[in-house]
């Protein structure tokens, strides 16, 4: 598996050290053990997981303009985990309604030594935070009309939203709310990985 995720870095030309791939690694060997037991993900091969999970949150790296971030509905720590492990001096903030995936993300931040992510167990809509993020990623909303709906308090006055999506719907685009507008659909290649993935970012 590490060779695997070793030359799927390659791949895809990312700096990455050998440290933060030990750190991907046992994430993917905590995941694929944890989830036996409180199904996290329906991926179930750490093989693919690799690919599916940890390749798939990478490549959004080079678009983190900023230094603090929120990743919605993070379900087992899906993007927020992969990209705080390459971009320590970044902080994220990963927010889960459920317990288990919480608790499962604690037990990753503690065994990996992560220093740069908050966890907070909260609905969105509940969530209140003291300062705005720079950027509020979202990998699991059905529709960027609903993330921009209920995240709409999370952003800084020059915060970005950042949703991960495969391919892109015009009409999705359409029905987003009048005060938000698209600034830039990023094709992601992901290594390993067949069909489309995007990156939508929006504004208010």
């Amino acid at each position: 598996m590490k060779k695997r995720l070793t030359e799927l870095i390659k791949q895809g030309r990312m700096d990455i050290s050998s440290y933060q791939e030990y750190q991907l690694i046992r994430y993917v060997e905590l995941l694929h053990k944890w989830n036996s037991t409180y199904n996290l993900t329906s991926v179930r091969d750490p093989h693919d997981m690799v690919i599916k999970h940890i390749m798939d949150s990478l490549v959004v790296s080079p678009y983190l303009k900023g230094k603090t971030f929120i990743d919605v509905g993070t379900g087992p720590g899906l993007p927020g985990i992969p990209l705080a492990i390459i971009n320590p001096t970044k902080s994220l903030t990963l927010l889960d309604c459920l317990g288990k995936r919480i608790n499962f993300i604690r037990q990753v931040i503690y065994e990996l030594k992560i220093n740069n992510i908050t966890t907070v167990k909260s609905r969105v809509e509940e969530f209140q935070p003291e300062e705005g993020f720079d950027g509020v990623l979202s990998r699991g909303f059905a529709s960027m009309k609903n993330m921009v709906k209920i995240c709409h308090h999370l952003p800084s006055q020059n915060g970005r939203f950042l949703a991960l999506k495969g391919r892109i719907d015009q009409k999705e685009i359409d029905d987003l709310p009048a005060e938000c507008s698209v600034t830039d659909i990023k094709p992601l290649s992901v290594p390993g990985l067949e069909g489309e993935r995007h990156l939508v970012i929006l504004v208010k």
